[in-house]
């Protein structure tokens, strides 16, 4: 189970990892929107030192494969060829993933909504696949399905693909999505910050507290003992 961040904000990220067992940080242009460095590599670049050996998704922005492919050239120059390549499952993105996987490039194919689409992501080699779970039920489809014949199509055939399930809009699809079988996913910090917000564990640890204060005195701590 792999837990990846979907925010490039420096300080979003910093406190996640320092909190959560982050493999990796995914972007995508609209994730850059909500962070608009102004100097983008710079701030990739600094992200990608914030990280250590945690892994990096980049989104190329071009429609078309050779465009794909130029792009994923130029992003691994400048943050490095351990870098993965974020490619749409798009027509003209399969035909690029194909040239990227050649060439030992690491893909992740994206904005994936149908199973069709995935399967053919799989075999042109991608390294994640990543549906969008919150935009495929908003369209009256069934994300979990999709993820869950996909995990048996991987392992029937042994591909080493991993499937990244993305899009969320609360924890709930996150606990479902692992549960349909997706290796990792990535979610933004509001959603992964929710994961902690329940009354019951602060009423829970204040409990266990009270009744040890009761018993050695208030605020005395296991490292005040003698």
């Amino acid at each position: 189970m792999e837990l990846i961040i979907d925010t490039i904000d420096l300080k979003e990220v910093a406190d996640l990892i320092d909190h959560l067992p982050v493999v990796g940080v995914t972007s995508n242009p609209s994730i850059v929107k909500r962070t608009r460095p102004e100097d983008f590599y710079a701030h990739m670049e600094a992200l990608k030192k914030l990280i250590g050996p945690r892994h990096l998704h980049v989104q190329v922005i071009a429609k078309d494969a050779e465009g794909m492919i130029k792009e994923a050239e130029y992003v691994l120059k400048r943050l490095g060829n351990d870098t993965y390549i974020k490619i749409p499952a798009s027509y003209e993105g399969i035909k690029a993933i194909m040239a990227l996987k050649k060439a030992g490039v690491k893909v992740t194919a994206t904005a994936v909504y149908d199973l069709m689409q995935a399967y053919m992501a799989l075999e042109a080699g991608a390294d994640y696949i990543a549906p969008y779970v919150n935009r495929i039920s908003n369209l009256d489809g069934d994300p979990f399905e999709l993820i869950d014949l996909l995990k048996k199509k991987i392992v029937e055939d042994h591909y080493s693909c991993k499937i990244v399930a993305a899009s969320f809009k609360n924890v709930r699809q996150l606990k479902k999505a692992y549960s349909s079988g997706a290796q990792a996913v990535t979610a933004t910090y509001d959603v992964l910050k929710t994961v902690f917000i329940n009354p019951n564990i602060e009423n829970a640890i204040n409990a266990f507290n009270a009744d040890w204060y009761e018993v050695y005195g208030e605020n005395v701590g296991l490292c005040d003992l003698k």
